[in-house]
């Protein structure tokens, strides 16, 4: 059984960057709260909590220093922390906070801003938090219904969350082109990290047998690097840990692919290709 292992699996700089500032607090202060998951990884927010970090659900439960996670928050959140004397330590990936800029810019335009990603997801929340007047919309489909009522602002701007798909948003910039007609400039945000990733996956699965997506349940860019390998793959699973292995039948596989997502550390990675050695 051979092993192709992508290249671009596992951590990215945003999540390092939150990794590594949120250890270096806890090593000066003996308790730190996160405002909601620093990551979407139970492995590596199991070992944080055990060094101290506690997870909160609202600024109003904070009793220590706050991290800020490394999706980013809504606006009111600086402006409530600012007016009780909360102490922040920012974590929020560098590419969001400057996704925060651009729509805050946009808006002081009185631009209409459309944000295209997850309504629910916190990356997406936040993004939306700095803009006047606009709205989300997530695929395509949805898209379609809002183009009448679009076509009548005067001029609009999109953004998109850092992890879209990137193939979904290309059908999503072309239709726009082809169907808009008012004033329009598209800002593609996705991370380039995501991007190669995105890539990578795709090449990936169309080459093996068995396509391994690992990552937390909560990840977003995890969770779309599965629906990518699923088109291309038919045996493709998304899993946490390599225990979900344990009873998979690998008979008649000749070709494993592994791809990790954004907050995937590498100890979850190695486990499931040594396993897989194993199994040869």
């Amino acid at each position: 059984m051979e092993i192709y292992l992508g290249k671009t699996a596992g951590f990215c700089t945003g999540i390092k960057h939150a990794i590594k500032n949120t250890n270096e607090a806890l090593k000066k202060y003996d308790k730190i709260d996160c405002l909601g998951d620093l990551l979407h990884n139970n492995q590596v927010l199991d070992k944080l909590k055990s060094k101290g970090l506690n997870i909160i659900d609202k600024i109003d439960d904070a009793r220590n220093r706050v991290i800020i996670r490394a999706h980013g928050v809504t606006k009111d959140i600086y402006n409530i922390a600012q007016k009780n004397n909360i102490k922040l330590l920012d974590c929020t990936c560098p590419k969001v906070l400057k996704i925060h800029e651009l729509a805050e810019k946009l808006s002081k335009k009185n631009n209409y801003v459309v944000i295209i990603g997850e309504k629910n997801h916190p990356e997406t929340l936040g993004t939306f938090s700095f803009v006047k007047d606009g709205e989300i919309i997530e695929d395509l489909e949805e898209l379609k219904t809002r183009i009448e009522d679009l076509n009548k602002k005067e001029y609009i701007d999109v953004i998109t969350q850092t992890t879209c798909n990137l193939k979904k948003f290309e059908e999503i910039e072309k239709y726009l082109k082809e169907n808009i007609k008012t004033k329009i400039k598209i800002y593609n945000r996705i991370c380039n990290a995501t991007e190669l990733r995105q890539k990578e996956t795709e090449k990936i699965s169309k080459e093996v047998d068995f396509m391994i997506i690992i990552g937390g349940p909560k990840s977003s860019n995890t969770h779309k690097l599965y629906e990518i390998s699923k088109k291309n793959c038919k045996n493709a699973i998304k899993i946490e840990t390599v225990k979900e292995l344990y009873n998979m039948n690998f008979e008649n596989i000749n070709k494993v692919g592994v791809m990790a997502g954004a907050s995937t550390p590498d100890e979850s990675i190695n486990d499931v290709v040594n396993y897989l050695k194993e199994r040869k």
